[in-house]
């Protein structure tokens, strides 16, 4: 078992003092938006062996099979299939889907057909993998997650009594769902910018106006003036997550974080298509071909208790599964032993993983098959995979 050294990503949508108040340091008074675990290229977890640190993706490819277990890597490949976070929203992030596994694939070797530098600000496909992902709220959580009914959005935006907007309430109620849906959202993403922005303006002023269940659309638009993704977020659902709840976000899912501190997990992928709330390019086309124009409830997650004292956030996919332990005084420890790889993470309290003592946002590495246990008065999320 190897303690973990993880990179905190400074974004400028990251929370100043979320994450330095999780780790008991005091703040920089810059935004500390996303602490890493796990063996990702862009910022490896490190660790020590043999008095040496090593990145963790170093270590995982001097030896996958001891590393992750020869089940892992027969079917995910020689590599950590997820990748852990500690998420810090201060401000938005941008509104934004994630592609499917056919999509991904098709689009990124698209891309390196045409030469597309895989660091130029117009690509859209960083690797060939999907990236759906779980947000499991530490804090109280607010983000706006899937379409709402058509008729619902249109309800919010003719609430507005903005008049640049009653074309698409109209929309609305003229069309099938999916039909609708897909022609509001192309038209708002394809408007005159000039235009636009000021339907933005005058929307915002009403949301300030109005406040209650518009408040978080006022607070985006101060975030994000004139930016056309302020009328997008209108379409979808406004989730409040209470601490332990949690969200899955599955390909095409349109989302959008906007404050709170979580647990994030996620398949070990790049890949990010932008809807708006960011000065990031857009890509409308290919938007709106992986955008899953489907209304529904959001479908917040609440941990199912094993006999064990495991609480599972269940989801339908293979490549990380999400649990956590809360440990009382006096309770015996818990054998987490596993044929697969495991990264273990201290949110609150005291706890020992093996010979390690974590206290809150301290995490550890677990190589497969090595004995592993919990034990101490806290809480522990644990981070594997299905194989």
């Amino acid at each position: 078992m190897d303690r973990l050294s993880n990179t905190v990503r400074p974004y400028a949508w990251g929370s100043t003092t979320a994450i330095p108040e999780l780790l008991g340091i005091a703040p920089t008074g810059e935004p500390q938006a996303e602490m890493w675990m796990g063996a990702h290229p862009g910022a490896p977890s490190r660790v020590t062996r043999d008095h040496e640190e090593r990145p963790l993706s170093e270590l995982i490819a001097a030896d996958p099979v001891r590393e992750l277990g020869a089940a892992a890597v027969e079917k995910f490949g020689p590599r950590l299939p997820f990748l852990l976070k500690i998420l810090a929203a201060g401000a938005p992030l941008s509104l934004q889907v994630h592609p499917n596994l056919a999509q991904a694939k098709e689009g990124y070797a698209a891309e390196e057909s045409a030469g597309v530098p895989i660091d130029a600000p117009h690509r859209n496909y960083k690797d060939a993998n999907h990236k759906p992902e779980l947000i499991c709220a530490l804090t109280p959580f607010e983000g706006l997650c899937g379409f709402r009914p058509p008729l619902e959005a249109a309800d919010v935006l003719a609430g507005l009594d903005v008049d640049s907007l009653k074309p698409y309430v109209d929309l609305l109620h003229a069309h099938p769902e999916e039909a609708a849906l897909r022609e509001v959202l192309t038209a708002v993403l394809s408007a005159d910018p000039d235009e636009m922005a000021a339907t933005v303006t005058e929307a915002a002023a009403a949301c300030e106006e109005l406040g209650g269940d518009y408040a978080p659309y006022a607070a985006v638009a101060h975030h994000f003036p004139g930016d056309p993704g302020v009328i997008a977020a209108m379409l979808l659902n406004h989730v409040q997550l209470q601490p332990g709840e949690a969200l899955f976000l599955g390909a095409g899912v349109p989302h959008a974080y906007i404050e709170g501190l979580g647990v994030e997990i996620m398949a070990n992928s790049d890949n990010v298509l932008r809807c708006g709330l960011t000065p990031k390019h857009v890509d409308v086309p290919e938007l709106l071909r992986v955008v899953r124009f489907e209304a529904g409830d959001p479908g917040v997650l609440r941990p199912e208790a094993s006999p064990e004292g495991e609480e599972v956030y269940e989801t339908p996919i293979d490549e990380f599964r999400l649990s956590r332990f809360v440990l009382a005084p006096g309770a015996a420890p818990r054998d987490l032993t596993t044929r697969t790889p495991q990264i273990l993470l201290c949110t609150a309290g005291t706890v020992r993983a093996g010979e390690l003592a974590l206290s809150p946002g301290q995490s550890a590495f677990v190589p497969a098959g090595e004995k592993s246990e919990v034990s101490g008065v806290g809480t522990v999320f644990r981070a594997t995979v299905m194989a």
